[in-house]
């Protein structure tokens, strides 16, 4: 854990003694009516909620130790519930939505509020999180936490947050989905960067998402950059491939200063020389990336990752960015280009995963463009769709055709959903267009072709 910085210690001071010397809590631990903690939680709970997001996002590693001050009685349970959501959340879980390992800090959170003396009040707050956080944990774990609780009133009320339709591992794994949508605006993700190999086994999946959310949030991670510096440039993980994982989504995705470019570009090609399988790694990330749920693998990523590689060293990676420099900067519409594609797709077995790394970055731009085309602009989805043909000649694949032919489908229900005069010119274009040049891409048959323009007459109202 790192320790926190003394300028947030001393704004969470500020806000404890605030707090311990408000006419608010003077008067709810004189009336002990559940309104005058409501009046402090609706004063205090904003500024402990600032503090707690500007840790997140400027220094996330300090966010446990942060968490941790927050426990302290001085501030009376305030914003205990929410800490315990993210400490439920924060758990790396495993495919049968189980936690891979046991989350000590939801544990510590929790038994802080059950020790509370707002406990009452709190645990309103917390039912949700409680279970959400059992059902992912195991019944051992479960029940040696209740088990030290010495109170029976709050064991019987944890007890009874083990929900037994969680037991099924699709009701689970809804229950756990629908929680975390409560949180997907929030920025709660904290890491450790390892230091040895056996941390680093433990711990990578949890840093790939921590750094994955950072990437698709924006954030400032200047406060991470010598962390991860540190961690590419450990030689006793050179040749571990959650090292290399790790490693190129950094070079892929952030910005770096000429320092950290340096040890990117050393630290890279030294591995390459000596680790063969690096290369093979290198592509099946690539096509990891062009399939992530969350990152999008743009030209500008590849050129930056490309910009670091040695293309001496001869290995599918020097081809593919070799390809992927000539695409990017000359444009997939040139004949020289395509001529490229071809003759690296040649090269490669039909499905192997460079090919279909090429598939996904040519595929890219026909969907930004596409995606990105307003209605009055169908001539140039017409003039766009000569090119398909050429690509899908070279690929010769049938789900590289699917991708086409659903961006295509989608772009002229668009199209037909803003022309209806079936009588106009842009109209009778689309339509010549799609019966055409689509039929014979085999994006729609003469039957669909028919349906799709087939006129569609009103039911009669009953008289």
């Amino acid at each position: 854990m790192y320790e926190l910085d003394q300028h947030y210690i001393d704004q969470l001071e500020q806000i404890a003694q605030n707090i311990q010397s408000s006419e608010e809590l003077q008067q709810y631990l004189e009336e002990e009516e559940e309104v005058y903690y409501s009046q402090l939680k609706e004063i205090y709970e904003p500024q402990m909620a600032a503090l707690h997001q500007k840790v997140a996002d400027k220094d996330p590693l300090q966010l446990i130790a942060l968490e941790l001050i927050m426990l302290d009685p001085a501030f009376e349970g305030l914003f205990l519930p929410r800490i315990l959501g993210y400490s439920v959340l924060r758990g790396e879980i495993n495919e049968q939505y189980k936690y891979v390992r046991p989350q000590e800090h939801f544990k510590q959170i929790l038994l802080t509020i059950c020790e509370s003396s707002n406990f009452e009040i709190l645990k309103k707050r917390i039912g949700q999180s409680i279970q959400i956080g059992f059902a992912l944990s195991s019944d051992i774990w479960i029940t040696n936490l209740i088990a030290g609780i010495p109170n029976r009133k709050i064991a019987n009320y944890l007890q009874a947050q083990k929900i037994e339709r969680y037991h099924d591992l699709n009701e689970r794994k809804n229950g756990y989905h629908r929680y975390e949508r409560q949180f997907k605006n929030e920025n709660y993700l904290s890491a450790e960067f390892p230091t040895n190999k056996t941390s680093l086994q433990l711990n990578a999946s949890q840093l790939k998402r921590f750094l994955t959310y950072r990437i698709k949030a924006k954030c400032d991670n200047t406060n991470l950059i010598n962390h991860i510096d540190d961690l590419v440039a450990n030689e006793a993980f050179y040749g571990m491939r959650e090292h290399w994982d790790i490693m190129l989504l950094y070079a892929f995705f952030f910005e770096h200063d000429e320092a950290s470019e340096a040890i990117l570009r050393e630290v890279i090609n030294e591995i390459r020389r000596q680790t063969p399988q690096a290369s093979e790694w290198t592509i099946e990330f690539v096509r990891n990336m062009h399939h992530h749920p969350e990152l999008d693998l743009a030209p500008a990523n590849d050129r930056r990752f490309s910009s670091l590689l040695d293309k001496s060293i001869t290995d599918d990676a020097s081809a593919y960015f070799q390809l992927m420099d000539l695409v990017h900067t000359k444009g997939y519409n040139q004949v020289e280009v395509q001529d490229a594609v071809k003759a690296f797709y040649l090269q490669h077995e039909g499905l192997s995963v460079a090919n279909e790394c090429v598939r996904h970055a040519i595929f890219r731009y026909f969907r930004v463009f596409v995606g990105n085309l307003e209605v009055d602009a169908y001539p140039d989805f017409f003039e766009i769709s000569k090119l398909f043909g050429v690509y899908m000649h070279i690929f010769s694949n049938q789900q590289f055709n699917q991708y086409l032919e659903d961006l295509s489908m989608g772009y002229v229900h668009k199209l037909l959903q803003h022309y209806t005069d079936r009588r106009g010119k842009d109209y009778q274009d689309i339509k010549r267009f799609v019966t055409s040049t689509l039929r014979e891409f085999g994006f729609i048959s003469d039957k669909e072709a028919t349906e799709l323009f087939k006129l569609k007459r009103k039911k009669k109202e009953d008289a």
